[in-house]
Order: structure tokens, then C-alpha cells, then sequence
């Protein structure tokens, strides 16, 4: 997604070489008419495979998959990484290790909200090592449901994560693939 690749290169910020700081539009401030043109590409990518639910995991993942959700039109569900006394006593859990945080959580989803009928589209904002699109992937199969596919925003292809998830035979459209960060600079895939 041209448009994405420009913004990442006009206001990301890379430190050393394997962090990409996008907070200005991505994950921190947002910006709703980018949002907006990444829901439409999920929607064109996605337009034939009859999703219901869109899936995605606190705290960044909520704002894109909200916004893509409108254009699918169906709720979007997400997982919560904290354990809470009002979160529904029966859940579907996965253990999750976060690249960005370097450290292992539970995420949780209440069995109310993904059915067995459910065909599922994750999205999330990163992909880097694949561990929180395999924990969500666990909690759709935990319940049944068919995981359409996965939507990123971007990509480290440096990183194991996108390959993993492809060998697995799991469906992955990311609209930005950084191949690598050298000198400060982002290099996309071609």
C-alpha cells in the first residue's frame, strides 16, 4: 500500500535495526483517514470470504480493526491481556510473548463472542515474530471458528513471524513489508 510506505517513511522512526516507531499515525496518535484507507484495503482483500467477526488483541490492534470493521460491517472482538472481574468467568485463553514488551502474558476472549460459525479475520498493527497472531489463531480454534486470514498494517519479513504463519498454511496480507532498517532508513520489499 503505496500510501502507508510513504507515511512510514515520512514520520516512522527507526531505532537500531529492528525497532520501527509509527506512533505519530499508528499506535499512539491516530490517524483516522489513514485508518480509514487501510479498513477499504482489508475490505477489497477480504471482500469474498464472508467474515463475521474481526479479531484483534489490545491495545493497538483496537483502533484499526474498529475502523476496517465499519467497511465489513460486522463487531469487532478483542483480547484482553489483563484479567478483570468483569470479563466473563468462561474464556478462551493463549499465552502470548510480546516482542515489543519482552515478556509473556495470557490474552483472553469470552466464549460469548467467537461462535463456531464465526469466520474470522485477525488484524493487528505489527508483525514481527508471529507469537500474538498464533495466540489468536489458538483461541479461534479453541471455539471452533474458521480464521479467514490475518490483516497487518506492517510487516518486519526480517523477522520470523510472516513465514511462520505462511508454512502453516494461514493466509497473510500485510500492506506494509519492511525487509530491513539500516542507517535509519526503512527498506521495503519489493
Amino acid at each position: 500500500m503505496k500510501l502507508l510506505e510513504e507515511r512510514i517513511i515520512k514520520d516512522g522512526r527507526v531505532e537500531g535495526t529492528d525497532i520501527l516507531k509509527v506512533d505519530s499515525f499508528l499506535n499512539h496518535q491516530i490517524d483516522v483517514e489513514l485508518f480509514n484507507e487501510i479498513g477499504k484495503e482489508f475490505k477489497r482483500l477480504y471482500a469474498d470470504k464472508g467474515i463475521t467477526k474481526i479479531l484483534t488483541i489490545e491495545a493497538s490492534g483496537i483502533g484499526i480493526a474498529c475502523i476496517a470493521a465499519q467497511y465489513f460491517n460486522v463487531p469487532v472482538v478483542f483480547a484482553k491481556k489483563t484479567e478483570s472481574r468483569n470479563l466473563d468467568q468462561e474464556t478462551y485463553e493463549s499465552e502470548v510473548y510480546s516482542f515489543t514488551k519482552q515478556k509473556s502474558y495470557i490474552i483472553r476472549v469470552s466464549k460469548r463472542y467467537i461462535q463456531e460459525n464465526d469466520k474470522i479475520l485477525v488484524i493487528d498493527d505489527f508483525l514481527a515474530n508471529g507469537k500474538a497472531a498464533l495466540g489468536l489463531k489458538d483461541i479461534i480454534d479453541q471455539a471452533g471458528a474458521t480464521l479467514e486470514g490475518i490483516g497487518i498494517v506492517i510487516e518486519k519479513t526480517f523477522q520470523k513471524g510472516g513465514q511462520l504463519l505462511r508454512q502453516d498454511g494461514i493466509r497473510v496480507d500485510s500492506l506494509a513489508r519492511v525487509k530491513a532498517m539500516e542507517n535509519g532508513q526503512v527498506i521495503f520489499e519489493n
